[in-house]
């Protein structure tokens, strides 16, 4: 018994469970959230283009469609992310999920291409099962902000772990019921594809529900309200001295100008140079990174092997879902391997493999090898999204965070919306193999880049210097728990 509770306070520590319990309980939310919405994502990840397939839709306009719908998640992800800290990060999320239940209806209803076109665009619909949408770059600022550097890269990997459970939960459970509704009296396989879209509409009401649970804790505002309370009344003491020197004086056109620039700068460039130099490199890898991922997204790969081996519905929906389910036991370790072998490295030696697996994806001819180069590509695919959002917050300022994380979820999903024309133009001339080639050759060239450019890289210089008084209670309790734990585990040393 005794040796069983040791595993289990093993397990608890080692996988970041102690750091996601100290987060506390928005933390929790979020995960959920995110879990719930991946779920709805699994859903039309498997069937959406099979879908446009089924309602007689060229290549070419599936692989359009998927293109103007990541147009579409960039313009949303750039308005709500920059007005996310300012309007409320929670009523943001809540907003994205309202469209989310939106679009789900119109793909539920409809068959127009014009008009599933336009309830993608404006709403939230995912065409690669990937989070390209608004929300993750929000839920992983806020998580970055209630977390500290220590439990941070733990907390960001239950984040992506959650995530590929709920996906493989969507997906396997789409599967199942389109091949038993197609199969019922008076079904189409249209038919059990707008069924689909009701549950995805459903994940999205979920999704406002949690949203609304969530603590002013999750705001930016909170972490400067006692600061900001303190040097109001000071400010107020200065006014009246500086009035009267303020009434003689005429300000001149300098310094109105200067006034000027200052109170737009405060508003629109919310990043500093330093920042800057640091993601301007971080950017154009994963601009190369994420078109790759664009033209071989997972909505492609299972419609390139339903064309390949005209496979059941069923039979693709437990292939990815069994994907899914690697990629969730994976992503279990990208905490306990960040902090033996730092963030870039871990980032760098766990997606290089999935990468070239996408590289010979095309190359067997049968099914048992394709699935098995699958399974590395997907098992692998998700360990270094928990250190690379560990590694973006660890290198800008604390404010600065949901602007950067936004901005790189733009420019991420920019990327990614050039690949599926490509491939649906290269789907058309029966040259689909082309589209992984060439996306596993520039994610084996990401991966390279990333540990040329940042494995010497200084981080959390901007959290050293402080990180405010919750966080230092929670690092304190977790040096006393530690201490703890090593007088019961030795209690005849000292």
């Amino acid at each position: 018994m005794a040796f069983l509770v040791t595993q289990i306070k093993w397990f608890y520590h080692e996988f970041g469970i102690k750091s996601l319990y100290h987060t506390g309980w928005d933390a929790w939310l979020i995960i959920l959230t995110r879990c719930t919405r991946m779920f709805a994502y699994g859903t039309n990840s498997l069937i959406l283009a099979l879908f446009f397939s089924a309602l007689d839709f060229s290549d070419f306009h599936i692989g359009l469609f998927m293109t103007l719908t990541l147009l579409g998640d960039v313009l949303l992800s750039v308005l709500l992310t920059l007005v996310a800290d300012r309007l409320g990060r929670r009523k943001i999320l809540f907003a994205g999920s309202f469209l989310m239940v939106l679009s789900g209806i119109a793909f539920a209803l409809f068959e127009n291409f014009w008009i599933l076109l336009f309830a993608a665009v404006v709403g939230v619909i995912s065409a690669t099962g990937g989070d390209f949408g608004p929300f993750r770059a929000i839920e992983e600022s806020t998580l970055s902000h209630l977390t500290t550097p220590r439990t941070r890269a733990d907390v960001l990997a239950w984040y992506i772990t959650t995530a590929s459970i709920g996906s493989a939960l969507g997906v396997e459970l789409t599967g199942r019921v389109v091949h038993y509704l197609q199969h019922r009296e008076g079904w189409t396989i249209v038919d059990a594809y707008h069924m689909v879209f009701w549950i995805y509409s459903a994940m999205g009401v979920v999704n406002m529900v949690l949203t609304i649970l969530l603590s002013k804790k999750c705001e930016i505002a909170q972490e400067k309200m006692e600061s900001e309370e303190g040097e109001v009344l000071l400010d107020e003491m200065d006014e009246q001295d500086e009035r009267d020197s303020e009434e003689t004086a005429i300000p001149s056109p300098t310094d109105t100008s200067e006034s000027s620039i200052s109170e737009k700068k405060s508003r629109f460039a919310q990043i500093s140079q330093a920042t800057r130099l640091v993601m301007y490199k971080l950017w154009f890898l994963l601009i190369v990174d994420s078109l790759a991922d664009g033209m071989v997204g997972y909505s492609l790969t299972t419609y390139y092997m339903d064309q390949k081996f005209d496979l059941p519905k069923s039979t693709l929906g437990d292939i990815t879902s069994i994907s899914y389910v690697l990629s969730s036991c994976s992503s279990i370790f990208a905490g306990p391997l960040s902090r033996r072998l730092g963030l870039i490295n871990t980032m760098v030696f766990t997606h290089l493999p999935s990468s070239a697996a996408v590289l010979l994806f095309p190359v067997p001819s049968s099914i048992f090898m394709t699935v098995a180069l699958f399974f590395i590509r997907t098992g692998l695919n998700n360990m270094d999204q928990a250190p690379r959002s560990a590694f973006i917050a660890a290198v800008v300022k604390p404010e600065e965070r949901t602007a950067v994380m936004g901005i790189t979820s733009m420019l991420r999903t920019l990327a990614a919306t050039a690949g599926p024309s490509v491939t649906g133009i290269l789907a058309g001339n029966d040259r689909f193999w082309i589209a992984f080639v060439a996306a596993g050759a520039l994610r084996i060239a990401y991966d390279l880049g990333l540990w040329a450019m940042f494995i010497n890289m200084t981080l959390h210089q901007h959290e050293e210097k402080g990180g405010g008084k919750e966080m230092a209670d929670v690092a304190r309790r977790e040096n006393d728990e530690e201490e703890l734990m090593d007088i019961q585990r030795h209690p005849n040393e000292g």
